[in-house]
């Protein structure tokens, strides 16, 4: 029988008041009060019964229990130890959830979550986002679909094309190691309490294969760091900025067909690309 959702703003707040809690805007905590959108999550995570995923910061459960009610093997990330008993209160009669209490970016992820493919399902603090999505992505655990809500223009930056002002190194970063989309926007109102801004929930397949071939990774994420660290400036400026000395810069400029006078911006994730494995030609061997 199903348990009485936790996402309730009468149950959230009865919490709030027996837990003596107080939100910490440190961590960004705002707890959702909404329980279609908790059934809308759950449902965009794709997870079935017994299919293994990581939540990150499982607040007072409302999320927690959404997957958890799907049958998947819950494994919840939790930093803030005041919520420890909250939890071990509103999720006692799931067998199928296991709470840790640590810091996302200290937790050894492989040895809690194993060599299989796994599911992240994750509110992510909006202070913390970019580093615990990098993180996820960069380290290339077995994680075959991310589940994230995050700040509005958040997603935004994470989907957007080159040419928008909003792309940046998030942009091809996420788009290099899997395909986004946003699925559906969330009010403040359906939080408590309520946040400054509007959040998005994001779906990020990640990709088995990346959608560009490149000879050195370092140095591709290297050249897009170099390309938004000073967005103003022109593209061959901004590699020089990076520390690349100028006659070598038009000579990768030239080697990859690129006009330096463009700005980071506008490069696709191939012309990152080409630029990057001209700079590799160029100082191999050295």
């Amino acid at each position: 029988m199903k348990e009485k959702e936790l996402a309730n703003p009468d149950v959230v707040r009865y919490l709030v008041n027996r837990f003596n809690l107080r939100m910490s805007k440190k961590w960004g905590q705002n707890f959702l009060i909404s329980p279609q959108i908790i059934r809308n999550i759950a449902a965009v995570s794709g997870l079935e019964e017994g299919d293994p995923v990581l939540e990150i910061g499982p607040g007072i459960g409302t999320l927690t229990q959404g997957l958890a009610e799907l049958g998947a093997d819950v494994t919840a990330v939790e930093i803030d130890s005041r919520l420890l008993p909250v939890l071990n209160k509103t999720l006692a009669v799931y067998d199928n959830v296991h709470i840790i209490h640590g810091d996302i970016l200290k937790t050894d992820i492989e040895r809690e979550m194993g060599p299989e493919p796994f599911t992240v399902c994750a509110n992510l603090p909006y202070y913390i986002t970019t580093p615990i999505i990098m993180r996820l992505l960069e380290e290339r655990h077995a994680v075959k679909r991310m589940v994230v809500m995050v700040q509005k223009e958040v997603a935004e930056r994470m989907i957007a094309a080159p040419g928008n002002r909003i792309y940046g190194a998030l942009s091809v970063a996420v788009q290099y190691y899997t395909e986004p989309r946003i699925e559906f926007e969330i009010s403040p109102r359906d939080f408590l309490p309520p946040p400054a801004v509007t959040s998005a929930v994001v779906v990020m397949d990640v990709r088995q294969e990346a959608p560009v071939a490149v000879r050195n990774e370092k140095k591709f994420f290297q050249v897009v760091k170099f390309a938004f660290a000073q967005r103003r400036k022109t593209l061959s400026n901004a590699l020089k900025g990076g520390g690349i000395v100028a006659a070598d810069v038009q000579e990768l400029l030239a080697r990859a067909g690129i006009d330096g006078s463009r700005r980071g911006e506008t490069l696709t994730l191939a012309e990152f690309a080409a630029l990057a494995d001209a700079w590799t030609e160029a100082t191999a061997g050295k």
